[in-house]
């Protein structure tokens, strides 16, 4: 069995992983009330944001909410990942989130639909 890695696979594993967060975005706009993406390109721009903003962000604010996440035995995730969502629908003009209910909802939804997509397509 040959264990080389291809640079290739690698792009191309990214690129799909994108394109299923993209579609994830998608259908939780869907779902979630609203919770809205103008459309799949706006999603695709969405989803590198968000990416962006959970690798920067959030780990900032899990720091700051740590007494309360550990309080609420990691529910409190939903609420930072809520905070991290609205503050990216801010930046961007073709995504909005019109409550803290539905982005807080939206980041529980968006996170089941995530894993199940990313489950099985990838």
């Amino acid at each position: 069995m040959d264990m080389t890695i291809s640079p290739f696979g690698s792009v191309f594993t990214v690129l799909l992983q994108w394109l299923v967060s993209a579609l994830a975005l998608m259908i939780t706009a869907f779902v979630v009330p609203g919770f809205q993406v103008r459309n799949f390109s706006a999603a695709l721009v969405a989803a590198v944001i968000i990416g962006l903003a959970n690798i920067v962000i959030r780990p900032f604010l899990l720091f700051l909410t740590l007494p309360l996440n550990i309080l609420t035995l990691g529910l409190f995730t939903f609420v930072v990942n809520g905070i991290v969502l609205k503050i990216c629908a801010a930046i961007l003009r073709d995504f909005n989130i019109t409550s803290w209910f539905s982005a807080i909802f939206g980041a529980f939804i968006l996170a089941l639909v995530s894993a199940g997509l990313h489950y099985f397509l990838i």
